[in-house]
């Protein structure tokens, strides 16, 4: 069986709906996937009923946007308990609220006259968290920047002069609040962490503890050399190993496709998701 477990959709930063990534998923092949928006399952209802048409098998998938410090760790959460994690979910829809205003309040200081409604117009969905994407979208249709890409370069990435780190939740939190809810933590994409080895083996292995279950070792854009080095270290802490593409959309420079690169889980990770 091949898989993928980790895409977004309409229902975070992607472009994909529901529908798109059930076709994607049914034409790459795949036995297995999840869709993993950041922190929320919205999609996962909608997701699930199409996937069972198709005869693709699908398990509850989020990916936390948590940090230490300003620097990405973010955190993947499996098979989670939709009604115990419902606390931790509204933490961080309201977090993605106030952190919201704080950047609007930054663009509006440096002469952008950009608002919460601009932004908040920008979602698929009321239940959806307000994201990063969400003001680039306002302020490419302001006028403001032309593409993401600059955007987040010259304003949003951790330095520039509207990033915001407010309410963000830190990655030990992370993990306890998904195996507090019966699921499956994975550190996401560990080559795109902004920390040397030594430092970023240490973090895990101290997640580890915490009950991380598992390193994202097959991803989009790792390198051969990393990749290897992530099944050993997944390998000697006796965490599980997983894959996925990331994918936000159609077409992103062929970096990023449903169902690559491929993945084949292993009966452990299997078991551990209840698919059988």
């Amino acid at each position: 069986m091949t898989a993928d477990l980790h895409m977004h959709t309409v229902y975070s930063d992607g472009t994909l709906t529901p529908q798109t990534v059930v076709d994607c998923a049914e034409s790459a092949g795949l036995g297995l996937f999840a869709v993993t928006d950041h922190d929320n399952v919205s999609a996962y209802a909608e997701v699930a009923y199409l996937a069972k048409s198709k005869g693709i098998k699908t398990v509850t998938g989020i990916e936390v946007s948590a940090y230490d410090n300003g620097i990405k760790f973010h955190t993947l959460g499996y098979g989670i308990d939709l009604e115990k994690f419902a606390p931790f979910q509204k933490k961080l829809y309201d977090g993605s609220l106030e952190r919201a205003k704080d950047i609007v309040l930054k663009l509006n200081n440096l002469g952008f006259g950009i608002s919460m409604e601009d932004v908040l117009a920008e979602r698929y969905s009321s239940t959806v968290p307000v994201h990063g994407a969400h003001v680039a979208r306002a302020m490419i249709k302001k006028g403001f920047v032309e593409s993401f890409e600059a955007f987040f370069k010259n304003f949003l990435f951790r330095g520039k002069p509207a990033f915001s780190c407010i309410q963000r939740p830190t990655s030990e939190e992370a993990v306890r609040a998904i195996c507090e809810a019966g699921g499956l933590a994975v550190l996401a994409h560990p080559g795109r962490i902004e920390a040397d080895a030594e430092t970023l083996k240490s973090k895990i292995e101290s997640l580890a503890l915490c009950g991380l279950g598992g390193i994202e070792v097959y991803y989009s854009t790792h390198t051969n050399e990393q990749t290897a080095y992530y099944e050993n270290l997944a390998e000697s802490l006796n965490l599980l190993k997983t894959g996925g593409s990331d994918t936000h959309t159609l077409g992103f420079g062929g970096r990023r496709v449903i169902g690559q690169p491929r993945f084949e889980p292993s009966a452990f990770l299997l078991k551990r998701l209840n698919v059988y």
